[in-house]
């Protein structure tokens, strides 16, 4: 089956697999802050998608993967309740600096931007992970949440807006 006539062919699925497997897993690992899992759920997303390929439209796959990745990291960091027990860094990726001092100031950073990040509400948290390291636009984003692109220009600003709140105190 051709992929503009409705469905999705084994070629179509491969390009589309190619093209973005890195976005959608730099969002999901941001979700689940783990390397292994987010593998795991990037797979899971095109397996799934290859599941539903006769019913898929061509021309909305890119945000209906994008929601089936995001639905199943949500579900996986609920039920293991993994943000509980993970450490502050992700000891699969070291750190590496000249000064000892400034890697000590990166990794505070990061710690407190991976906090502040995690305790956005999840509709908020989805919609920051989606705009900032998809390359979805509003109203893919706004088709892979199936919520209006209104409603995520607006989540997006109120996470921002609580992001900044949340770093800004923690300087103080």
């Amino acid at each position: 089956m051709s992929p503009t006539a409705g469905g999705l062919d084994q070629a179509a699925l491969e390009a589309l697999y190619t093209r973005l497997e890195k976005p959608l897993y730099n969002v999901v690992y941001r979700w689940l802050w783990n390397a292994q899992d987010a593998g795991d759920v990037v797979q899971e997303a095109f397996v799934r998608l290859w599941r539903m390929r006769d019913r898929v439209d061509p021309s909305t796959v890119e945000p209906l993967v994008y929601r089936i990745a995001v639905n199943l990291a949500s579900n996986r960091r609920r039920a293991t309740r993994r943000w509980r027990w993970l450490p502050l860094t992700d000891r699969s990726t070291p750190r590496t600096a000249t000064d000892p001092s400034d890697d000590l100031l990166a990794g505070e950073r990061h710690d407190r931007l991976r906090k502040a990040v995690d305790d956005l509400p999840d509709k908020q948290r989805a919609v920051v992970m989606l705009c900032e390291f998809s390359e979805l636009t509003y109203d893919q984003v706004a088709q892979a949440l199936d919520i209006p692109a209104g409603t995520v220009a607006s989540r997006r600003h109120q996470a921002v807006a609580r992001l900044r709140k949340a770093l800004v105190r923690e300087d103080s």
